[in-house]
């Protein structure tokens, strides 16, 4: 009786283990079931060209997606990421097309000026105790701002060879290689990860994301670990344009446009839950690349730009509302 149930108790833990797995990366099976629908579709959608380009161009998303979900998990948001993305864009190209700074220490500077944003939020949001939304609807526009100041609403193309591996180069070869963008977002989504599971500030954040008032009483520095998230987001931001300005070889105004959106809907899509507490940076990962997968496959179909944008806000509304059930649940 007794080997029966400990028989029985091991095989409720493994299929309660399935069960987790299956509901926490749903995002997986969908990005299966995308890719057998568009590859029905159009036979070049499955080549190895294709699907790295995919992921490659997912980069830049997924690296603001972990900002992005870091903010979520405190039960927060940030609406000024986009615009972080497009004016460390501009500040990196200016900085070196006209400002005549060395490559490296303008890439230095980036790093600064978006971790600079993260930080203003940061401090408004925690210590200041405004609403996210209005702060960083606010340094959205600021940013936005700035971007059309240093671009005078012009692109400015044209970077040095020394600094393009970051958005173009390959490791290995030119066919088959793996680009360096995708390295550098893999590193950056493993130290994160460890970051989250594995120390005091990863589980702080998930117990703010839990409930405030009990975090502060358990103990938790609230006011200092939200100001952090802000921040960390803010220097991935300028580490996401660092690789887009040197993928599109160009800073202009649509640098990063709609990115705190694509952010938003990645995350939730992927499972982490805006109430806070809920989901890992992992699920931000697959949502981004489902994103990136899906509108891919539009393009690849021929479906108009536009229809696309309108598809994207349902997108939005549908993984809200998911979100929702999926808590009441």
């Amino acid at each position: 009786m007794k080997a029966e149930a400990v028989q029985t108790n091991k095989t409720g833990h493994f299929l309660g283990g399935i069960s987790r797995l299956t509901k926490n990366y749903a995002v997986v099976l969908a990005i299966f079931i995308l890719a057998v629908i568009f590859s029905l579709a159009s036979p070049y959608f499955l080549t190895y060209s294709n699907l790295r380009n995919i992921i490659q161009q997912s980069t830049t998303i997924a690296i603001v997606v972990i900002g992005q979900a870091m903010i979520v998990t405190t039960a927060n948001f940030d609406l000024s990421l986009g615009q972080n993305v497009c004016v460390t864009s501009c500040v990196l190209a200016w900085l070196i097309k006209f400002g005549g700074v060395n490559p490296w220490v303008a890439i230095l500077i980036t790093l600064v000026v978006g971790t600079s944003v993260g930080v203003f939020n940061g401090v408004l949001v925690s210590y200041g105790k405004i609403p996210a939304f209005i702060v960083t609807l606010g340094s959205q526009m600021i940013a936005r701002g700035f971007a059309k100041i240093i671009t005078q609403a012009s692109p400015i193309p044209g970077m040095p060879e020394e600094i393009q591996f970051f958005g173009r180069g390959v490791i290995g070869s030119s066919e088959y290689g793996i680009p360096i963008s995708i390295v550098i977002m893999i590193g950056l989504y493993v130290l994160i990860m460890l970051i989250m599971h594995y120390t005091k500030f990863g589980r702080s954040l998930y117990a703010i994301g839990g409930g405030e008032e009990a975090a502060y009483f358990a103990g938790i520095n609230v006011k200092k670990y939200k100001a952090i998230t802000f921040t960390v987001a803010g220097l991935l931001c300028a580490v996401s344009s660092v690789i887009l300005v040197t993928r599109l070889d160009s800073a202009a105004l649509t640098n990063g446009y709609l990115y705190e959106f694509d952010a938003m809907i990645a995350c939730i899509i992927g499972g982490i839950s805006l109430t806070g507490g809920k989901g890992t940076v992992l699920q931000g990962l697959f949502g981004a690349i489902f994103l990136t997968l899906f509108f891919n496959g539009m393009t690849m179909l021929n479906v108009d730009p536009f229809v696309q944008d309108v598809i994207k806000g349902f997108v939005l509304i549908g993984a809200v509302v998911i979100d929702v059930f999926r808590n009441k649940r």
